[in-house]
């Protein structure tokens, strides 16, 4: 099947980015749990936030910006073996070898093959699903499920959504293996909101305009 390259591309830093330094040192800190998940409504800066995370992290990052047609699972796992194969050319080609068979074999089974791989990668990397709200696909939901129960110690799984996905969050939190950023923790702060609104917009307000704006919108960039 064809696959959109451009889904696998990480966003480039921003030229005039305000930098999140308190929210990147609490994605690092978090490397060695099985998932970050960003879980927060539109415009508070989720991807900005993994496109530096990215940058900054010292992991080799395989990214994917999921849409509403990446709700077949076959599709889903092609584009996942695309993305990790950015890091690892080698990585998958036997199981995409199989999804391309006129009878593919179950997810189940080529989930196996793929954790399998997973654990023989070398160094630790970082996996990106950005945009995980527009998927709805129970088998897909049940795929990453397994994976996150299964998952190496290399690999971070970090998760970027709308909306809480039907993952083992509660599970995850009370084994310490999750990072949860969320709407109130992605709020600009008074001195996020001057940087954002004096240097990159060039706007020049005074410190009581910063302050009402701040305070109007709620942190919400």
């Amino acid at each position: 099947m064809p696959l959109l390259t451009t889904k696998l591309y990480i966003p480039p830093v921003r030229p005039r980015l305000v930098s999140r330094p308190r929210l990147i040192e609490l994605m690092n800190a978090g490397m060695h749990r099985k998932l970050s998940l960003l879980s927060a409504p539109a415009g508070f800066g989720k991807t900005t936030l993994l496109s530096e995370c990215a940058a900054r992290c010292g992991r080799s990052v395989a990214w994917l910006s999921l849409g509403e047609s990446d709700n077949d699972p076959t599709r889903f796992l092609a584009y996942l073996i695309a993305a990790l194969q950015s890091i690892e050319p080698r990585f998958g080609k036997g199981v995409l070898s199989k999804l391309q068979a006129p009878q593919a074999p179950p997810v189940a089974s080529l989930l196996v093959d793929l954790i399998n791989e997973l654990a023989a990668m070398p160094d630790s990397f970082v996996l990106v699903l950005d945009d995980y709200h527009l998927i709805e696909a129970k088998s897909i939901h049940d795929a990453l499920t397994f994976l996150l129960d299964h998952q190496p110690p290399q690999m971070h799984l970090i998760v970027s959504t709308r909306k809480d996905p039907p993952l083992p969050i509660a599970r995850l939190r009370g084994r310490s293996q999750l990072t949860e950023l969320r709407q109130n923790d992605l709020r600009f702060t008074h001195d996020e909101a001057a940087d954002f609104l004096n240097k990159a917009m060039g706007l020049r307000l005074s410190t009581d305009d910063v302050a009402a704006l701040a305070s109007r919108t709620e942190g919400w960039i």
